[in-house]
């Protein structure tokens, strides 16, 4: 059984529709809050948070984060040696408990690796969405992936 692709199965320009999506609940938010020692009050105090312009507690950017690149892993970096950079991650709208985060990945670019003959950078941009198709973050980022292994399939 494999898990995830080679270098040359990547194509520029092609874009991965990652699947399934992940719904974050209130104890979702809540533990990553604690684990992070993120104690903004936009996230943990329903009343505080029930003043600001959403009414209501926003989820943790950094959890949206990890969750949209968690969602692409079967489909990106499943066989990667290293992630090497991220960029330009962008917040682009409010994400609350109770929705569904998908993610999709557009291939930007690629090449091989100029130091080792078995591997070559993937550059892509990745976009979370909510169940409404609302973009809520992107982020643009370098993975490093093996190449096939000679004489396989």
């Amino acid at each position: 059984m494999s898990f995830g692709r080679y270098f040359e199965e990547f194509e520029i320009g092609e874009t991965l529709q990652h699947w399934p999506g992940r719904t974050i609940s209130e104890a979702d938010d809540t533990w990553f809050s604690l684990l992070t020692m993120n104690q903004h009050p936009l996230h943990i105090d329903a009343h505080y948070a029930s003043q600001t312009q959403h009414g209501q507690r926003l989820v943790v950017g950094t959890l949206v984060f990890s969750i949209v690149v968690g969602l692409s892993v079967a489909d990106v970096s499943g066989r990667a040696i290293a992630n090497l950079e991220y960029e330009e991650i962008k917040h682009i709208g409010p994400v609350f408990h109770g929705d569904t985060i998908y993610a999709e990945s557009r291939i930007l670019d690629k090449r091989e690796s100029k130091t080792k003959s078995d591997r070559g950078i993937v550059y892509l941009e990745t976009r979370g969405l909510n169940q409404r198709g609302e973009v809520v973050l992107s982020l643009k980022r370098r993975v490093l992936i093996p190449k096939q292994p000679k004489g396989a399939q």
